[in-house]
C-alpha cells in the first residue's frame, strides 16, 4: 500500500488514471443499477461498439474524437430506447443489432481508409493516456450524475420498477428513460478511454449485479454498488502497478472476484 500511494504522488499521470477510472466507476454503478433493473444491462456493450464505430469515423476525418464520438453514441442510444419502446424489437435483440452492425462499420472504415490506428487501445482502453482534459470532464460528468440521482432518486426509482405506476402518478417515464440513456451514453464513451471497448460494460453491469447478491433494496443496492466498484477499480490499479497487467483486464478480474464472494456470502445468509 505504501508503494502504491508513493506511485501516485509520483507520476501524475496514474493520479489522473485512478481518479478518472474512480470517477466513471462511480458513474457507471449508478446507472448499471437502474439498467439492470430494467433489462438493458448490455446496453453499456452495444454503445461502446457504437463508440468504437465512431472512433474509427474520426479518425478518417482527423476529427476530435470526443466531437465525434458523443453525439453518434447519444443518437444510437436514443436510437435504442425508440426502437424498444415503439419498434417490434426487443431490448437485447436491438442492441445487438446496432452494436455489431457498428463494429462491424468501424472495421471497414479503418480497413478501407488504411489510416495507422491503434486498434488495441479502442478495444482495451488506454488508462495512462487520460490528459488533464479528460480528469475535469470525467468529474463534470460524476458530478450531473450524483445530483441526478439525488435530487431525482424518488422518481428514479419509480421508473425502474414500475414504469406503468410512474405514468399513473404523473411521472413523465419517456423523459427519464432518455436522460439516463443520455448519461449512460456520456459515461460509456469516456469509460472507453479506460476499459476499452469490449470492456467498458463490466463497469456497469458487475457491481449492481454484485450488490443485489446481499442487499434487496434498492437505496442499499445503489449505495454499496458505488462502493464495489470504486474498491475494485482501486484494487485493480493496484494489480496494473504491481505485476505490469493490462489495466481493464485486471478491473474486471477483481469485480469477477467480488461477485463470487457476495455470491457465496449470500448463499450463506439464505
Amino acid at each position: 500500500m505504501t508503494a502504491f500511494l508513493q506511485y501516485i504522488t509520483a507520476y501524475p499521470f496514474f493520479t489522473r488514471a485512478l481518479a478518472a477510472g474512480a470517477l466513471i466507476s462511480l458513474c457507471a454503478s449508478l446507472l448499471g443499477v437502474s439498467l439492470t433493473l430494467k433489462r438493458y444491462s448490455m446496453i453499456g456493450d452495444g454503445l461502446s461498439h457504437v463508440g468504437f464505430g465512431a472512433l474509427a469515423l474520426a479518425s478518417v476525418m482527423h476529427a476530435a474524437p470526443l466531437a465525434v464520438c458523443i453525439p453518434v453514441v447519444v443518437a444510437a442510444a436514443f436510437l435504442l430506447l425508440r426502437i424498444s419502446e415503439n419498434g417490434g424489437i426487443k431490448g437485447d435483440a436491438a442492441i445487438a443489432l446496432i452494436s455489431t452492425g457498428a463494429l462491424a462499420v468501424g472495421v471497414m472504415i479503418i480497413s478501407v481508409a488504411g489510416v495507422n490506428v491503434d486498434v488495441g487501445s479502442y478495444m482495451f482502453g488506454s488508462i495512462l493516456s487520460i490528459s488533464k482534459d479528460d480528469l475535469l470532464l470525467c468529474a463534470v460528468v460524476s458530478a450531473v450524475v450524483l445530483v441526478t440521482y439525488i435530487l431525482l432518486y424518488s422518481r428514479i426509482f419509480a421508473v425502474t420498477f414500475d414504469e406503468s405506476f410512474a405514468k399513473a402518478s404523473g411521472i413523465r417515464v419517456g423523459a427519464y428513460n432518455t436522460l439516463l440513456a443520455l448519461l449512460t451514453a456520456i459515461t460509456i464513451v469516456l469509460g472507453m478511454r479506460l476499459m476499452g471497448a469490449l470492456l467498458i460494460s463490466a463497469l456497469v453491469i458487475f457491481p449492481a449485479l454484485t450488490s443485489m447478491r446481499l442487499f434487496k433494496s434498492f437505496r442499499g443496492v445503489v449505495i454499496s454498488s458505488a462502493i464495489i466498484s470504486v474498491i475494485c477499480f482501486a484494487v485493480g490499479m493496484m494489480i496494473t502497478l504491481f505485476y505490469s497487467t493490462p489495466a481493464g483486464a485486471s478491473v474486471v478480474v477483481v469485480n469477477i472476484a467480488a461477485f463470487a464472494v457476495f455470491y457465496v456470502v449470500g448463499l450463506f445468509r439464505r
